[in-house]
């Protein structure tokens, strides 16, 4: 993926647990951007690689007939499991603990492939050739993310913005000034140009759609320490026998920060790249 760098196991380890709490969610209104950009009508199947919790393929499950979700962190399998339990859609629903770089998997053929920021984690130019293989004529392989440099305003906010720069400063006063990642660092962050990559693998586009963001969004004190222990670069097993420590001087900033333990942001938009396997009419 990144020279220096290889995937390991520990990349997520532990923070399966904290997604559902702490992550923002995507834009409001992605489920039906999604639906209309490719067609959706209840049928079909959906593959979504690196589908961590099911962040994806649960609200996108009505929308086809089947969904399988692949993941190679088996909490984030569990987690995607018990979701789709709870969303009533566990009957066509399958979730897989391997890594892309094992795909097809004899899973057979999807109408659409989802990656939701994952497509970074994985040997991309690999990944894209074989998803496209596995893909129905017609079919469409989806790079979903946030809107990348978009300025969230915090004027009108109910309560105190969350305070990230001091947050990210804890992290690399416990854990170095070096972006942690598993059992290795990067130095120079994950790579971007999926663009190149698609193209080069034979897909199709891309068609852009932006679903707006903006959006109050209210969160608690364990809200935001779920946050924080769902990123790889703060995963629980990096800070090894000082978790406890470090937690207790993130919730003591947090507090500073907003002594109602409460706060507010704005949702980011969602940016959303549809590539197909062959050219549209």
């Amino acid at each position: 993926m990144v020279d220096g760098w290889e995937w390991d196991e520990t990349l997520f380890s532990g923070s399966a647990a904290y997604y559902a709490r702490g992550r923002l969610p995507y834009a409001p209104g992605l489920v039906d951007v999604l639906t209309e950009a490719l067609g959706l009508g209840g049928r079909g199947r959906l593959l979504d690689v690196g589908c961590g919790p099911g962040t994806l393929a649960l609200p996108l499950a009505h929308r086809f007939g089947e969904v399988v979700g692949v993941d190679p962190d088996g909490g984030m399998i569990a987690e995607a499991e018990r979701g789709a339990a709870g969303a009533g859609v566990a009957g066509k629903a399958r979730w897989v603990r391997a890594r892309a770089e094992q795909l097809p998997a004899g899973l057979g053929e999807f109408t659409v492939a989802v990656f939701g920021q994952s497509f970074h984690w994985m040997d991309r130019d690999l990944v894209a050739a074989t998803v496209r293989d596995m893909l129905v004529p017609g079919g469409a392989l989806v790079h979903v993310s946030d809107l990348k440099a978009e300025t969230r305003s915090v004027d009108g906010l109910p309560w105190p913005e969350v305070p990230y720069p001091g947050m990210e400063e804890l992290v690399k006063r416990y854990l170095g000034p070096v972006r942690r990642a598993g059992r290795g660092v990067l130095p120079h962050g994950t790579p971007g140009g999926e663009a190149a990559v698609l193209a080069g693998a034979g897909f199709h586009g891309p068609e852009r759609h932006v679903v707006p963001g903006g959006q109050v969004w209210d969160r608690t004190v364990d809200d935001v320490v779920a946050g924080m222990f769902s990123m790889s670069y703060a995963a629980p097993h990096l800070f090894g026998p000082r978790r406890d420590a470090f937690e207790t001087d993130l919730r003591r900033l947090l507090r500073r920060a907003s002594p109602t333990g409460r706060f507010s942001e704005r949702l980011p938009g969602t940016e959303v790249f549809v590539w197909w396997k062959q050219p549209r009419p």
